[in-house]
C-alpha cells in the first residue's frame, strides 16, 4: 500500500542507528521491514513501535537502498486502525487529533492539539500548570495560522481517505 519494496531491504540497521526514538520502540524500524518480508503481519501491526515512530524520516534518509521507511509505518499505522490492532487508545487518539488538526489548519496548533487531547482523555487539566509559563515564553499561540495552501494539503489528505477508515 505505500508502494516501497521492502524487499530491498538488507538489514544494515542504518534506520536504527538514526531513529531518535529507537530504544523506546519494542522493534527497530529494520525488524519491522523485517516482519514484513516473512509475512509476519499480527507481529508488526501489534507493534508499538509504530505509534512511537516520530515520521522525523531520518530512516528514510539513512536507507542505502532509498526505502522510504516513514511512509511504510504511515501505512501500517493507518492499516493497524483498519484491522483492530491499533496501540494503546491514547495514542491512537494523539495520532488522530494530530492529524485533524493538520487537515483543518495545514499545521498544527500546539495549544488546541493539547487541549482536545487531555479533553479526550478525560484529564482536563493535566496540563494546565504550563500553560501561562509557555504562553509567556511565546512557546504557545492562543490562535492557529492557517498556511496558504491549505487547499492542497486537504487535497493530500482526500487522496489519502482511500487508506484511512476512521
Amino acid at each position: 500500500m505505500s508502494g516501497e519494496d521492502v524487499a530491498r531491504c538488507i538489514q544494515c540497521g542504518k534506520c536504527a542507528g538514526g531513529c531518535p526514538v529507537s530504544l523506546e520502540m519494542d522493534w527497530q524500524p529494520n525488524q519491522v521491514l523485517r516482519f514484513i518480508q516473512v509475512n509476519d503481519p499480527s507481529t508488526v501491526l501489534r507493534s508499538a513501535t509504530l505509534w512511537l515512530c516520530a515520521s522525523c524520516r531520518i530512516c528514510s534518509v539513512r536507507c542505502p537502498e532509498e526505502i522510504d521507511i516513514a511512509r511504510i509505518m504511515d501505512t501500517l499505522r493507518k492499516l493497524a486502525i483498519e484491522s483492530g490492532h491499533a496501540g494503546e487508545a491514547k495514542v491512537v487518539k494523539f495520532d488522530q487529533l494530530f492529524l485533524d488538526s493538520i487537515q483543518k489548519k495545514g499545521r498544527i496548533h500546539e495549544l488546541m492539539l493539547i487541549l482536545r487531547y487531555n479533553l479526550a482523555v478525560r484529564e482536563p487539566l493535566k496540563d494546565a500548570h504550563l500553560g501561562p509559563q509557555m504562553l509567556s515564553r511565546g512557546k504557545l499561540g492562543l490562535f492557529g495560522h492557517k498556511i496558504q495552501e491549505l487547499a492542497n494539503i486537504r487535497g493530500i489528505f482526500q487522496r489519502s481517505k482511500r487508506f484511512v477508515n476512521r
